[in-house]
């Protein structure tokens, strides 16, 4: 899992300690278990908000833990072109490459800790695909994508793209230097990631070493969630056992903590956790396939001008590629 290292976490800015006093531990509400299941053009993901309350969530909708996986050769896959209306994702490849193009102009290839930020907004299409090389080669993909709903006043806003190479996030460490934090948006302790977002909110890749304690500032006003994606260890003031595919959620207060094990498996020699924060936008969500609106209506109308051709075109090379809702 090498996203982004580096060779000396105690040169690095460390992030404030909550005063005992007078700060608040954000208990934990619920640690849930992602469902495994497959995606596009069958690659392996774990549903990572399956079974929790959207209202929990907000404003996230949406999360896929895509892989751990070694492939083989020829096995590599991705998504055929489809649509998006009212809301953001957001790739975060660990392992392996992955290509993105849209039909707005964006696009590249991420990997090892770079991060991709496609903005719907009124409407685009795009394809996700392995790059050929690692199709005919197989190999390591990790990864996850994010869904970020948009307000109301935001969901048909011009669609955007943002390529955010790895070496681009803040990085820092705890007081004791224990974790490696990648502040990929938002901000944490005053530290700002270079994301810039509609909905306000704090996105973090924490390494925390075997046997290590994390406690992070957290707003008040935003929501708290922490996924794992390799290792385990316990989690909030109680110590509530978490490993890998599990997400908890955290209730009211100012800092959250996570602990990892001291022994850990040998393939993951650490705790490597995503902690997710959002202002709560409060508004109702309809969502269907690859739509997020307000109401159902909405939704109709996004099939309807998808169908028309509304949404953008396929680009010329790919004219031979059908789109296809996903």
């Amino acid at each position: 899992m090498p996203a982004i290292t580096v060779d000396n976490v105690l040169a690095l800015p460390r992030v404030g300690t909550p005063d005992p006093i007078a700060s608040q531990a954000r208990p934990v509400v619920s640690v849930t278990t992602a469902p495994k299941g497959y995606e596009g053009e069958g690659f392996p993901v774990r549903r990572a908000f399956a079974g929790v309350d959207l209202r929990a969530l907000d404003p996230f909708i949406h999360m896929d833990q895509m892989g751990e996986v070694d492939y083989a050769p020829g096995e590599p896959k991705g998504t055929p072109w489809h649509p998006h209306r009212g809301f953001e994702t957001v790739t975060y490849i660990i392992d392996g490459e992955f290509v993105h193009q849209d039909s707005n102009g964006g696009g590249g290839t991420i990997t090892n800790g770079d991060t991709q930020w496609m903005t719907a907004g009124a409407g685009i299409l795009h394809i996700e695909t392995p790059p050929e090389h690692l199709v005919v080669s197989g190999g390591l993909f990790h990864g996850f994508q994010l869904w970020v709903n948009l307000p109301k006043a935001s969901k048909l806003v011009a669609p955007r793209y943002q390529d955010i190479r790895g070496r681009q996030v803040s990085l820092l460490t705890s007081p004791d230097g224990g974790s490696l934090l990648r502040v990929i948006a938002g901000e944490l302790d005053g530290h700002a990631g270079p994301g810039s977002t509609y909905t306000p909110i704090t996105m973090v890749h924490a390494t925390i070493s075997p046997g290590a304690s994390l406690t992070l500032p957290w707003r008040k006003d935003f929501n708290a969630l922490a996924y794992v994606m390799a290792g385990k260890g316990t989690v909030g003031p109680k110590g509530r056992p978490i490993e890998l595919g599990q997400l908890a959620v955290f209730g009211e207060g100012d800092h959250v903590t996570l602990t990892a094990d001291a022994k850990q498996d040998p393939n993951h020699p650490a705790l490597d956790v995503l902690f997710l924060g959002g202002q709560p936008i409060r508004e109702p969500v309809a969502m269907y396939g690859p739509f997020v609106m307000n109401t159902k209506a909405e939704v109709v109308q996004a099939f309807e001008d998808y169908q028309a051709g509304r949404l953008g075109s396929i680009p010329a090379a790919h004219a031979d590629v059908r789109g296809e809702a996903s």
